[in-house]
């Protein structure tokens, strides 16, 4: 009796028990990984881990590649032990998270540091509920007290910190092919729910019933989109039962934090495969309906501009170099910043301030209190109100707007624009000489365009009434480079013009220029 009540307790809104699958133990010879793949960070955490008592495996994306015969970039680490007793295990070691409580193992500093994350093996909730019924002992006084308000009537999962054995965090995984766990020193896979036979034939199946796992975190949605764009080129598709319910449960999206659906919405940007999530979102008929920045960006994605700029960010990051999100999205929203700044002009606003108003009024309108007020605010706004700046190349104005933290990222941006058109591509050349040239060639540079600007005016001045034709403006003298003679040349004896008086300025080794953007910096500094 008691058992028929737990397994239907068990069962849930599905109607049906979880399945937590059957281990199978596959050694090196069946899943071919080559073990020089593994990072050598995520084997220390392992083996440190294991060292103290406890299970530890690398889990997840990383297994997936490995099988695939690829480099992961991310490596996740999962154990049996505790977030604390984990922290304990490592010096720089933190626990983040309130929904989700996992461990960072931080190795390095600054912006070359790499993270290893952590996590317990967490329970089945279902079965973590029936076996409080039945008094579990590993499951805490507080976890129990917490389970009934951990699901809401939905169906959808607000709290997961309960832990569990490693079957059940099997199954509470999302698809057969990120459900898998390898041991580096033993190079043994445990695999549950038939991962490596997915693996082999191309398939993206969700663990357990599609419906209901979507409506325990609607946010797999994306996940499955982000997963199937990813894995695309290597010839991977859904599941039919993974793949009918996407399209209908997309009204779950409106109980997730709108900060969540931001933080997706860049993921699936920033991955390397923005282009071919895209298409896979049409391809689903999910056009619209995720986010409405999403929706925005998908909508003009066919925009030069905007196309470039997400073609170039797919190239970085397979190439392994920083991105921003800030720099992508100052690029999908700068036809709405460039419109609005264009009519207020038209309404004899100045326009610096009518720069600054439209920018508000883009933020008001696309982004509003998520993370437009922000840093990747700020460094939107920084990027947009360079661009005039650009124009501007007389006097101290570019040496000013080289030694701006945000140069680089507001150069490629302006680049971009002349590589669709929008800006003279004479105009972004001048500014990728002036960016990686010395003070002295920088000093050169700005003279000989102060030159040319004034012969262009010379040879416009209008002639004066009578005169039987003016004479033609005098040959400009020739100058040698700073940077090549140390000196410009000194004037012809007889001339009567004397040299002109430069200022003098501290000089940096040539190709150190404040800012330099490095060649093809893309989308500037990471975040």
């Amino acid at each position: 009796m008691i058992k028929k009540f737990i397994d239907k307790l068990i069962a849930g809104a599905s109607g049906r028990k979880p399945r937590f699958g059957k281990r199978q133990e596959v050694g090196p010879d069946q899943h071919g990984i080559d073990p020089t793949l593994v990072d050598d960070r995520a084997l220390s955490v392992v083996h440190a881990l294991k060292e103290a008592g406890f299970e530890a495996y690398i889990v997840g994306g990383a297994v997936r590649d490995l099988l695939l015969g690829l480099r992961p970039k991310d490596f996740d680490v999962a154990t049996n032990a505790t977030p604390e007793e984990v922290k304990a295990q490592f010096r720089r070691a933190f626990i983040i998270g309130r929904r989700f409580r996992i461990v960072h193992v931080v190795f390095g500093r600054g912006r070359e540091h790499e993270v290893i994350e952590v996590s317990t093996f967490r329970a089945y909730l279902e079965a973590a509920q029936a076996e409080a019924v039945n008094g579990n002992e590993r499951t805490s006084k507080a976890e129990l007290a917490g389970m009934h308000h951990a699901v809401d009537a939905s169906g959808r999962v607000l709290r997961d910190n309960v832990w569990g054995p490693q079957e059940e965090d099997a199954a509470r995984r999302d698809f057969t092919i990120n459900a898998m766990y390898y041991d580096p020193e033993t190079r043994i896979v445990v695999d549950y729910h038939g991962g490596i036979a997915d693996a082999k034939k191309r398939l993206l199946r969700m663990i357990g019933d599609p419906p209901t796992r979507y409506r325990e975190d609607p946010v797999r949605i994306i996940r499955a989109v982000r997963f199937a764009a990813k894995l695309a080129g290597l010839g991977f598709k859904f599941d039919p039962k993974t793949r009918t319910p996407l399209h209908p449960s997309l009204p779950l999206l409106a109980e997730v934090p709108q900060s969540r659906l931001f933080d997706e919405m860049l993921k699936l940007l920033q991955t390397g495969h923005s282009l071919a999530t895209i298409e896979q979102l049409k391809h689903l008929g999910m056009a619209s309906g995720i986010y409405p920045l999403l929706d925005l960006v998908v909508e003009r994605a066919e925009q030069p501009f905007v196309r470039a700029a997400l073609q170039d960010t797919d190239r970085r990051v397979n190439e392994d170099k920083p991105v921003a999100p800030s720099f992508l999205l100052a690029c999908v929203l700068w036809a709405d910043v460039r419109d609005g700044w264009a009519q207020r002009i038209a309404h004899k606003e100045h326009p610096f301030p009518a720069l600054q108003n439209a920018i508000d009024e883009v933020f008001d309108a696309r982004i509003g209190d998520i993370s437009g007020r922000g840093r990747l605010g700020s460094d939107m706004r920084e990027i947009w109100m360079m661009q005039p700046r650009f124009e501007k190349r007389s006097g101290h104005t570019p040496f000013s707007l080289a030694e701006q933290p945000r140069f680089r990222a507001g150069f490629d941006f302006m680049r971009l624009r002349a590589d669709v058109g929008e800006v003279d591509v004479t105009l972004a050349d001048w500014w990728q000489e002036f960016s990686q040239a010395s003070d002295a060639v920088r000093e050169d540079l700005v003279e000989a365009l102060r030159d040319e600007m004034h012969r262009q005016r010379r040879t416009r001045a209008p002639r004066k009434r009578g005169e039987e034709g003016a004479a033609e403006a005098p040959e400009p003298r020739e100058r040698t480079p700073r940077a090549a003679e140390g000196a410009a040349a000194p004037a012809e004896a007889g001339d009567g013009e004397a040299p002109r008086k430069r200022r003098r300025r501290r000089r940096k080794p040539a190709g150190q220029g404040a800012g330099a953007p490095s060649e093809g910096s893309g989308t500037g500094p990471a975040e």
